[in-house]
């Protein structure tokens, strides 16, 4: 901020701007609440999923044996090749001004097989895999999630920061060096109208 001039002008703008910083403020502080909320939800729902997915991956082991099966598949008809995932879809959600990516869902390439080709749990192993995959998806969106309101929450405390410990107090500095200047300035007239009323007095009589 430049120098500050000892005027009444500057002084109306100081209080201006001092009122302008505490009407701001509360919004500020107001949005890194919420931010800081939606925060420690997002990373305890993501810490949920994980060990959702966990499990599920967990569950997989009693397959082990018939799983072996599928070195047994023609190339091209193997479990791999009838998962394959295509894309994620995402919408959007403003969260305290953030947009944010919100999981929709994951969509996977056709697969066409005849069922007759394979035993009957490899149509359960690709629900399975279908389920791990879109589980794995959901959380990668909720570390962008995360990345992009913590980047928000970052950019939104240093701003706090800077009108609690720079602007506020900085305004009230200079309307109270102002004031100050400007009462004596006026003690100053008073003062001199008083010697010089005294003078004509004095000349008079």
């Amino acid at each position: 901020m430049g120098a500050v001039k000892l005027t009444k002008n500057d002084l109306k703008k100081q209080k201006d701007m001092l009122r302008q910083f505490q009407r701001y403020l509360p919004t500020l502080q107001l949005k890194k609440q919420q931010l800081q909320t939606v925060i420690m939800k997002t990373a305890a729902e993501a810490e949920a999923l994980r060990d959702r997915l966990l499990k599920m991956v967990e569950g997989l082991n009693g397959w082990i044996a018939v799983f072996a099966e599928n070195k047994t598949f023609a190339d091209g008809k193997r479990i791999e090749d009838l998962v394959v995932p295509d894309k994620v879809v995402c919408g959007e959600e403003n969260i305290a001004g953030t947009i944010v990516p919100v999981f929709r869902e994951l969509t996977f390439r056709e697969a066409e097989y005849d069922a007759a080709d394979y035993p009957l749990w490899v149509d359960e192993a690709i629900k399975h895999i279908r389920n791990i995959s879109a589980g794995t998806a959901m959380i990668k969106t909720l570390e962008n999630q995360l990345e992009l309101l913590n980047g928000e929450l970052r950019l939104t405390s240093q701003r706090v920061n800077l009108f609690e410990k720079v602007r506020i107090p900085e305004a009230k500095e200079n309307i109270r060096k102002i004031e100050i200047y400007l009462g004596d300035q006026q003690t100053s007239a008073v003062v001199r109208g008083k010697i010089a009323k005294k003078k004509r007095l004095g000349a008079v009589v």
